[in-house]
């Protein structure tokens, strides 16, 4: 049971960091993309025979049902690092909403950290479970990209909206032409990447920007929008 001193403590650092809302939102962000990236990475050249062309990102967890492969050591550093990822978005969502205010955004920030960490809770031997959580991130993580131009002017607002686009766009379209899609000379592991690339980098480039703004207030015209 937690003493009343040691909630009286978290709550002075729930406080301190608050009036530190922009800062402490950038620094979880751009940790999540590093970790997203680099534990990716890491347990890509972890799994024997793994090719960023024919593998999905997910079957570096686990492969789908019913015959799912799983490979250690790269299944739990993917799993770890989808769940650390996804735990520091939802995070930065709360500080992200006390610096602008703007639910449009930090509703979808979010639901972005929610996908990631269900995507590492539950890996890709959970089936359609695994897919909902994964088209989650994907989806929340490129609208909210779009929507950063609600927040921050540019050029970051610019940047971010192709980003989102580009993410969204190849999602939409590998839903909408599967095999015949132009992409498919990437392989379903190639056009993942195009899906998800795009958000880890708006993640780190967002995040490195908030971390050198000050203050909790508002930093855009439309900040005040619920």
């Amino acid at each position: 049971m937690t003493s009343p001193k040691g909630v009286f403590n978290l709550r002075s650092l729930v406080e301190h960091l608050a009036g530190r809302s922009p800062q402490v939102a950038g620094a979880f962000l751009f940790a999540a993309g590093v970790i997203a990236f680099m534990g990716i990475i890491t347990a890509e050249t972890l799994y024997p025979g793994y090719s960023t062309s024919d593998n999905m990102i997910s079957d570096l967890g686990a492969t789908d049902p019913p015959d799912s492969i799983i490979e250690q050591p790269s299944s739990n550093i993917f799993s770890g690092t989808m769940m650390v990822t996804g735990i520091l978005v939802i995070a930065s969502s709360y500080y992200i909403h006390r610096t602008f205010g703007n639910r449009a955004f930090s509703i979808p920030v979010a639901l972005f950290g929610t996908g990631a960490l269900g995507v590492g809770v539950f890996n890709g031997s959970w089936g359609d479970i695994h897919a909902l959580f994964a088209l989650t991130t994907f989806v929340a993580g490129a609208v909210a990209a779009i929507l950063t131009y609600k927040v921050l002017g540019p050029p970051l607002s610019y940047f971010s909206f192709a980003l989102g686009l580009i993410s969204l766009a190849t999602l939409v379209q590998y839903f909408a032409l599967g095999d015949s899609s132009p992409l498919m000379e990437m392989g379903e592991g190639g056009i993942e990447r195009w899906i998800a690339y795009p958000i880890v980098v708006w993640t780190m480039g967002i995040g490195g920007h908030l971390m050198n703004r000050s203050g909790a207030h508002p930093m855009h015209a439309e900040n005040t929008a619920e």
